[in-house]
C-alpha cells in the first residue's frame, strides 16, 4: 500500500511538472506610475498585429472596443483625476474605446467586471468619456498603453497600435495634496528637511516665494551640515523674488561648498547664475 501511495506521488508530481508552456498571443502587462503624488496603475494584455490590418478591420471603426485583448484593460487611480472639465474619482475603471477614422470615443466604465466588454452597455456605469483625435505615428507592432508628458501635476494617457495613437492629458491634485502636507508637517516638529522640501516646491510651482524664503532660510540655519544644494535652491528663491545681491550671495556660497565637494554641476550650475545675476 505505501509502495503503492509513493508511485501515485510520484505520477502526479511528473505530471504537474510535465504541463506544457507556450507563450501567450496577447501577454499580459501592467503598467505602474507616479504622477505627481498620485498612483497610476494599468493593467492590459498586448495583442500583436502578426500580419493583420487592424483599425478599421480587426477593430472596427464605430463599435465599442475592449481597447486591447483578453479581459478588461483596468486602470486605477490612488486620487480623482481630471480629463478637461470632467472628474473622475479615486477609483478602478474599464478602459472601453469607440475608434474612429476622424474621432476616438473614451469610455472610464466603473464596472470591471466584464471580459471583454459588457454583454449589455450601461450608460450610467460611464464615469467619464473624453472624445479625440487620433494621430498617426511609426507602426506599433504591439498594442500599447503608455503614460507620457509627465509634471507635477498631470500627465498624459496614451494608446497605440499599428500606426494610430491617441493622447489624452489628465490632471491630478498634487498641489492640494502637497499643500495639506506642508501645512500639517511644519506645525508639528518639522525638521531641516522638511523645510527645504517646501521651500523648493513652492518654488517649482511657482507659489508664495516669501513662505518658500522663510523655510529655506531655516532649513540652512537647523542643519548641522552646510549643503550646497541648500543655498543653490536659496539663491534661487531670492532670484525670484527680485533680490538679486543676496542671491548672489547664496549661489557664491552654494559654489564654494559644491567645489570643495567636487560636484562639478552645481559649480557651473551656481557659476553660471552668478554671471547672470550680476549683469
Amino acid at each position: 500500500m505505501k509502495k503503492l501511495i509513493y508511485v501515485l506521488a510520484i505520477s502526479m508530481s511528473l505530471t504537474a511538472w510535465s504541463q506544457v508552456k507556450t507563450p501567450q498571443p496577447s501577454p499580459a502587462s501592467k503598467l505602474i506610475q507616479t504622477v505627481g503624488l498620485t498612483d497610476v496603475t494599468i493593467t492590459y494584455s498586448r495583442p500583436s498585429m502578426n500580419g493583420r490590418e487592424i483599425m478599421g478591420a480587426l477593430v472596427p471603426y464605430g463599435e465599442i472596443w475592449r481597447t486591447g485583448a483578453n479581459q478588461n484593460t483596468v486602470i486605477s487611480f490612488s486620487d480623482v483625476v481630471s480629463f478637461g472639465d470632467q472628474e473622475l474619482p479615486a477609483g478602478d475603471y474599464a478602459i472601453y474605446t469607440q475608434p474612429g477614422d476622424e474621432s476616438w470615443d473614451v469610455y472610464f466604465y466603473n464596472d470591471t467586471s466584464n471580459w471583454g466588454t459588457p454583454s449589455k452597455w450601461d450608460d450610467t456605469k460611464i464615469s467619464a468619456q473624453v472624445t479625440t483625435v487620433p494621430l498617426q505615428t511609426e507602426t506599433i507592432l504591439s498594442f500599447t498603453i503608455w503614460i507620457s508628458d509627465l509634471h507635477n501635476n498631470g500627465a498624459s494617457l496614451n494608446i497605440g497600435w499599428e500606426n494610430t495613437y491617441i493622447t489624452l492629458p489628465f490632471g491630478v491634485p498634487t498641489i492640494a495634496k502637497a499643500t495639506a502636507s506642508i501645512d500639517e508637517v511644519l506645525k508639528n516638529d518639522p525638521k531641516h528637511r522638511d523645510f527645504y522640501n517646501a521651500a523648493v516646491y513652492f518654488l517649482q510651482e511657482n507659489q508664495d516665494l516669501n513662505k518658500a524664503k522663510e523655510w529655506i532660510s531655516k532649513a540652512i540655519a537647523e542643519n548641522d551640515q552646510e549643503a550646497y544644494w541648500y543655498f543653490r535652491q536659496q539663491s534661487l528663491i531670492l532670484a525670484g523674488l527680485n533680490e538679486r545681491d543676496e542671491a548672489i550671495e547664496a549661489a557664491k556660497k552654494s559654489l564654494e561648498l559644491a567645489t570643495k565637494a567636487g560636484n562639478k554641476d552645481y559649480v557651473r550650475l551656481n557659476t553660471i547664475s552668478i554671471e547672470e545675476w550680476s549683469k
